[in-house]
């Protein structure tokens, strides 16, 4: 890749999704399919641009204002294009798009997206879209929903986002803090599909979406609206932050809790989080205050085996009863294990292969082939083990499977 093109990569990771909602906000004539069509513009300006003439010194003021000169032209002359206008921007365009005024429009998109006339899951997906800049494919992926399927949700919302301009209007406060739920879980979506392996082939961990998430969500923290609940998801997202360069060896191999070295954890990071969870002590306790303790004593274990997990299953159990979930359910089950109680653990598990899209889910065909190679059924074991295998298109996942398969062939089978 020559340094052009990387130089407008790293523009558009960074600043892609600000400037879809710089514009959203800058005119009630600008639909979110629109502003994306204007910024994908400007890109593909500066790479013909950069490459005729070089990346110039203030690319971010450059990319900024090729953008709203675009956008002004979209808008016809008898339109009125508020806060783009040159009339109302005094100094230079780089003055006008500075990073903290772009972060604090990107808030009011998150808070804009969640709309309450816009169901909860397109909430969600129009968020991951226009504010995170996320692709279909990932969106579908960390939602369970098909490809297809996220492509007709957009293409409603977009609809009716624009048929209504729901997006355009900015909240009066108190529709702010009543939209603080559905905000709290973008941002908790998004730190978790950055702290997974990306799709698409390229095995890296996408830590700019986890780095996106905990800006985002220090950002609702700074405003008035942050709460208890915003204390504690910074302290989940911090937690496991903390242990994010030991997923993977040296080597690059995807390595389970059980075998990371904990040495290279992030200690100040682990602290920075135990503050934040002492912060968010409350009479509520919520789904993230529970999480958050949980991974609290994953991060103080001196090893896996001096896990607490016996306190750790009476956590999974307690946002069980208040949230239940299939998933929250399997690492109950997992808890239930490590913590001596493998007839329930395994009841449970059993259960969850009954569930039309657990079954499916190759976490949990994971689970029960180690579980049974750890009790000594290698034959039972392989058999979840390699429709795990099939049911990953990840190389470093299946890797990891294999690796687990060959462990019960050399158990003497």
């Amino acid at each position: 890749m020559d340094k052009v093109q990387l130089a407008v990569d790293t523009l558009y990771k960074q600043h892609f999704g600000k400037l879809v909602a710089s514009l959203l906000y800058s005119s009630r004539d600008i639909d979110p399919e629109t502003a994306e069509d204007i910024v994908q513009d400007s890109f593909s300006s500066a790479l013909t641009d950069w490459r005729l003439k070089g990346v110039p010194t203030n690319s971010t003021g450059w990319i900024y204002k090729v953008c709203r000169n675009k956008a002004l032209n979209k808008i016809k002359k008898d339109k009125h294009l508020e806060g783009l206008s040159e009339k109302t921007v005094p100094g230079s365009v780089e003055i006008r798009f500075s990073e903290s005024v772009l972060d604090d429009q990107q808030l009011k998109l998150l808070f804009a997206c969640a709309h309450p006339d816009l169901s909860p899951k397109s909430q969600v997906v129009i968020t991951l879209k226009y504010v995170v800049n996320l692709k279909v494919e990932a969106i579908a992926k960390i939602l369970g929903m098909t490809i297809d399927g996220v492509d007709k949700l957009l293409l409603r919302a977009r609809q009716k986002i624009k048929d209504e301009k729901i997006i355009l209007e900015e909240p009066h406060p108190q529709a702010l803090k009543q939209r603080l739920s559905i905000v709290h879980k973008i941002i908790y979506l998004t730190f978790n599909e950055g702290y997974k392996s990306s799709s698409g082939g390229k095995e890296i961990l996408r830590e700019e979406l986890c780095e996106e998430a905990l800006l985002l969500n220090m950002a609702l923290m700074d405003s008035h609206l942050g709460n208890k609940e915003t204390e504690a998801l910074q302290a989940l997202m911090l937690f496991n932050a903390a242990r994010l360069k030991s997923r993977f060896s040296a080597s690059g191999e995807l390595l389970d809790l059980e075998k990371q070295d904990r040495s290279l954890w992030n200690k100040e990071l682990i602290l920075l989080a135990n503050d934040f969870l002492n912060r968010s002590q409350d009479d509520v306790i919520t789904t993230y205050h529970l999480e958050a303790a949980i991974a609290c004593l994953h991060c103080e274990a001196e090893s896996f085996n001096a896990t607490d997990w016996k306190t750790i299953a009476g956590l999974y159990a307690h946002l069980l009863y208040n949230t239940p979930n299939p998933f929250v359910e399997l690492n109950y089950a997992i808890a239930l294990y490590y913590a001596g109680e493998k007839q329930p653990s395994f009841k449970i598990l059993n259960g969850l292969q009954r569930h039309s899209f657990l079954s499916q889910y190759h976490i949990l065909n994971m689970t029960l082939g180690k579980f049974h190679h750890l009790e000594g059924d290698n034959t039972l074991a392989r058999q979840f083990l390699l429709a795990a295998f099939s049911q990953t298109n990840i190389p470093k996942e299946k890797d990891f499977i294999q690796k687990m398969i060959d462990e019960t062939l050399d158990a003497g089978y």
